[in-house]
């Protein structure tokens, strides 16, 4: 068996690398989904969207879910829902995720804004279903405890049904996204 012999560098000599050539990704991402509920969390969770769409030349879709104003009434009438309410909301959330858009993202990567009524986690995986989107990425309140018992965790049922892939980010946790 022979032996390779080494030499060693020589000063001033620049080292040759060798360049393969340019190999694509094996993951392909071209929808990433990020539900906005305008918090910290899911501004933090809109950050690593931008840099993952930056890196895969993918497009961000914001989400923001209104849900049903609905009050129990009093003389049988069952339950009452508020119309007029949710249009406001719907609104409003269109015209703070347009400005979102603009301050955050502006002309990094492409991006558009979306507006449903429903259960969030419901509406969140019906959206990521119908758009085809390939990766969704969503923040995590961190609730715990009895908190969590009583109202579950959207991320928690967006990950359980989810067409795609999820990225749950919390806010307070190792950083791998340099903001």
């Amino acid at each position: 068996m022979a032996k390779t012999k080494r030499h060693p560098p020589v000063r001033g000599a620049k080292r040759q690398r060798r360049v393969s050539p340019r190999r694509h990704s094996p993951i392909e991402l071209s929808r990433i989904l990020v539900p906005i509920d305008f918090s910290e969390h899911s501004k933090k969770a809109l950050q690593y969207a931008i840099t993952f769409a930056e890196q895969f030349k993918a497009s961000v879709d914001l989400l923001y879910v209104v849900e049903p104003a609905v009050y129990p009434a009093d003389f049988s009438f069952g339950q009452v829902g508020f119309p007029s309410v949710e249009d406001e909301l719907r609104q409003r959330g269109t015209e703070e995720l347009q400005e979102l858009i603009r301050k955050e993202i502006g002309n990094r990567v492409r991006a558009q804004c979306a507006v449903r009524t429903g259960k969030a986690f419901n509406e969140i995986d019906q959206f990521a279903k119908e758009e085809s989107v390939d990766l969704i990425i969503i923040a995590t309140h961190g609730h715990s405890g009895v908190e969590h018992a009583l109202f579950g965790s959207t991320a928690e049922k967006v990950v359980r049904y989810a067409p795609c892939p999820v990225l749950v980010v919390r806010l307070a946790e190792k950083e791998f996204v340099r903001m």
